[in-house]
């Protein structure tokens, strides 16, 4: 029970500073720091969580029990990320989006600068109950593709996007139903896939809508699958999906986990309407860390 409750305390500990970092400082790790640690013969991802540890009062060399949360938590969570990765990705290789504004809605690209820091992947969780936030980051800077809704970043597809999708876009088959468009990152990988028969995309917003359909749809090699459905999501879920039949439904209806457990939950709700379908959710796995 003791060890339990310890463990809570560390996730919850880990969860905290990280919120203050990514909300308020994602680029405090400098390049200068990295390469003055790196004559110690440590590698970048080291020097990076070595140098976020002591920003966050840390000493993980003379204190036993921080150098222990260290080991348990930073260094399975700070990743060096390979840019060349990405940018060999499908989606970043075939699709340019000019820079477009309907509406409130803007088509542009965002960039991440040298080092700084970024969620990349679902929480991580032990079996011994800690869970463990992944954080990204690049030597170089690195664009990426994003809609701004009034001047702020709204949808994106970066490297986070990208690894958390990738189990729905590998289950991906048949007739596929997803709900929520964005830039069109799921939409565009799934009907890229010889399996894959028709993508019927549901979205509530006309402005992105009108982005995607005039300036990126028409960049897909396989557009002739894809079908887009102006509709509240829950509503089609209620009403018009089981008359689909489709095989797969994936939802990425949310930002982040704080926005996603209660829509999350509302969506497990409608499964009983379509049991032949598998269901899917973005970052599915860091929610369930919160339930």
């Amino acid at each position: 029970m003791e060890t339990n409750r310890k463990i809570k305390e560390d996730n919850y500990k880990i969860f905290a500073l990280l919120s203050n970092y990514l909300n308020k400082a994602p680029d405090y790790v400098e390049k200068a720091e990295i390469k003055r640690l790196a004559a110690y013969n440590v590698s970048d991802t080291y020097a990076f969580g070595f140098i976020l540890a002591a920003a966050f009062g840390m000493d993980v060399v003379d204190n036993a029990e921080d150098k222990a949360f260290f080991q348990n938590y930073f260094i399975p969570m700070i990743h060096k990320l390979d840019p060349s990765e990405y940018k060999n990705n499908p989606y970043y290789k075939n699709i340019r989006l000019p820079a477009i504004k309907i509406g409130n809605s803007e088509l542009t690209y965002e960039a991440y600068k040298p080092y700084e820091g970024f969620v990349c992947n679902d929480i991580m969780q032990t079996n011994e109950g800690r869970q463990i936030p992944q954080i990204g980051f690049f030597d170089t800077e690195f664009r990426f593709p994003a809609i701004l809704e009034n001047d702020r970043i709204w949808m994106t597809i970066t490297p986070n996007e990208i690894e958390t999708m990738k189990e729905a876009v590998d289950k991906a088959f048949g007739d596929v139903l997803t709900y929520g468009l964005g830039l069109g990152y799921y939409a565009y990988m799934a009907s890229e896939k010889e399996n894959v028969n028709s993508v019927t995309v549901v979205e509530c917003n006309p402005d992105v809508i009108n982005l995607f359909q005039k300036h990126i749809l028409p960049q897909f090699q396989h557009s002739e699958k894809i079908k887009i459905i102006q509709a509240d999501a829950f509503q089609f879920a209620d009403k018009q999906m089981a008359a689909g039949n489709y095989d797969v439904v994936f939802t990425d209806l949310w930002h982040d986990v704080s926005d996603g457990m209660g829509m999350y939950l509302k969506m497990k709700t409608y499964e009983n309407k379509s049991p032949g379908s598998e269901f899917l959710y973005w970052i599915e796995k860091s929610i369930r860390c919160y339930l």
